[in-house]
């Protein structure tokens, strides 16, 4: 009897991976492509949306060449969040670049909306703040600037969807227009407790319900693909940090993992109750499925594994991301020595779309290993920031471990630093491509290879674990000088 495959569609920022798993979760094949960044103006940056789906689709080829498309049980899907789209519902033609979680044209926006004070009544009832981050001010902005776009949007011949919604459109040729709740939880138009879209938030964002997708469980149908030369379901969808998550087996209350890839994301498990966080982290569904719902509050760093791609890119100390350690690692004692790579902004918990990246403390015995060592005590020291907002939004409640993911933590002296600087725990799992994982144990779920999420968590395993090994107090005097270095930036 042949066992089922599982195909996971992982579309980040940086890349498009296709990865198949077995029915044991295996890893088989990965396959991952590049994806152009586009920046139009300071501040904007835009991805393709045909170039992606190109990309979903030349990867998820690549991984079952040579395989039998009726062996495939179902596919997952995990995706950059906020990432908004808006095409034509006939032709399937984009209207406009996809405009990107990163991108902050429309801080004004955000700002005039604070300004009338409505942030405490969004973050109420979304669990999310106001800032460009997120997709409603995106959709808007699409809307009002291209033209016709918004009477055709109320028409109802246009689709808006997050990038898991555009996937599962082109891949059922159409046929589908959904998205599931955890997506939905992170474009300000969702009312967390319901998890349904909410009329107020979309009459105050001006986004016509018409083009809005049908919302579902992140383990169910989403329609299935004739494009890979048999009938496959569509069994899961999930943003790429509840995928994560997910993968990571964060099944209970209290749990915590940090992706990092693009940005840095963490969540913390807060049970089967919309959170609202009162530190300027952002409440956010974990996943549901069928009964079963989970919540979490998460913190969000614009710049993670982008400060490794600016080294290498924009200042060419590194020809890989795979050298940063090696430079780091050469790196003499630099006291004093602060980077704060604010390329876009600062997110959680300052959420200063204004501020921009400083290197402070510069001598000039300093160099190119001083520089890539401060940009990943960076990485670890925003994080500290989000665990320390979560301590605090959680109450009682200790955090003891940080499960980690993504591509950074293939780096054994960033995880390392992260467990000194953090003086939690950092537990790096056998498999590390985690959103994948997630999506794929969403697309199991609902095609019965796995039986409920105590299966799931028994098959988590651990590659590594990090203990601290600096003293509290030296931990703590680094940190001090990470936030003074954050208030000068901020102004």
């Amino acid at each position: 009897m042949r066992k089922p495959f599982i195909l996971a569609i992982d579309q980040g920022t940086t890349s498009t991976r296709a990865m198949l798993f077995d029915a044991e979760a295996r890893p088989c094949a990965s396959h991952a492509i590049e994806l152009r960044q586009h920046y139009p103006a300071n501040g904007w940056i835009e991805h393709d949306p045909l170039e992606i789906w190109q990309a979903a689709l030349a990867a998820s080829r690549a991984v079952l060449e040579g395989r039998e498309v009726r062996d495939v049980a179902a596919i997952g899907i995990a995706n950059q969040r906020e990432t908004t789209v808006v095409w034509e519902r006939e032709s399937g033609r984009p209207l406009h670049n996809a405009i990107v979680w990163q991108d902050r044209r429309t801080a004004d926006r955000c700002a005039a909306l604070k300004a009338q004070g409505l942030e405490a009544k969004v973050a109420a009832r979304t669990g999310l703040l106001l800032d460009p981050y997120f997709s409603a001010t995106k959709i808007g902005w699409i809307l009002d600037h291209v033209a016709g776009a918004r009477g055709r949007a109320q028409a109802g011949e246009l689709c808006f969807g997050t990038i898991d919604s555009w996937l599962v459109y082109k891949l059922t040729e159409g046929r589908v227009h959904a998205s599931d709740v955890t997506n939905a939880s992170r474009t300000l138009l969702l009312d967390l407790k319901r998890l349904a879209w909410d009329e107020e938030m979309l009459s105050l964002f001006g986004v016509p319900q018409a083009m809005l997708p049908e919302l579902g469980d992140s383990a169910g149908a989403f329609g299935e693909t004739r494009l890979f030369g048999g009938t496959i379901p569509i069994l899961g969808c999930a943003g790429d940090q509840q995928a994560a998550a997910f993968g990571q087996a964060c099944f209970a209350k209290g749990d915590v993992k940090s992706t990092y890839g693009t940005g840095c994301f963490a969540l913390v498990n807060t049970g089967d109750a919309a959170p609202v966080s009162q530190n300027k982290l952002l409440g956010t569904c974990a996943y549901r499925i069928g009964s079963d719902k989970a919540y979490a509050i998460e913190g969000s760093i614009f710049v993670a594994g982008a400060v490794v791609q600016w080294l290498r890119d924009s200042l060419g100390v590194i020809e890989s991301a795979a050298d940063v350690e090696a430079l780091a690692a050469r790196a003499k004692p630099a006291e004093g020595l602060y980077f704060v790579p604010a390329f876009t902004g600062l997110g959680a918990p300052y959420w200063h779309p204004e501020a921009r990246g400083a290197i402070l403390g510069l001598t000039r015995d300093m160099g190119a290993a001083e520089i890539a060592r401060a940009a990943l005590d960076a990485v670890c020291f925003q994080t500290c920031d989000l665990l320390a907002a979560m301590a605090r939004d959680m109450g009682a409640q200790e955090l003891a471990r940080l499960k980690v993911d993504g591509g950074m933590v293939k780096n054994d002296g960033f995880c390392q630093r992260l467990a000194d600087l953090t003086g939690l725990e950092v537990d790096r799992p056998q498999v590390t491509e985690t959103t994948a994982l997630g999506a794929a144990y969403l697309a199991g779920l609902a095609a019965g290879l796995f039986k409920d999420t105590a299966d799931i968590a028994a098959r988590w395993a651990l590659e590594r674990r990090f203990a601290p090994k600096l003293s509290a107090s030296a931990r703590d005097g680094l940190y001090r000088g990470w936030q003074q270095a954050i208030a000068r930036v901020r102004g």
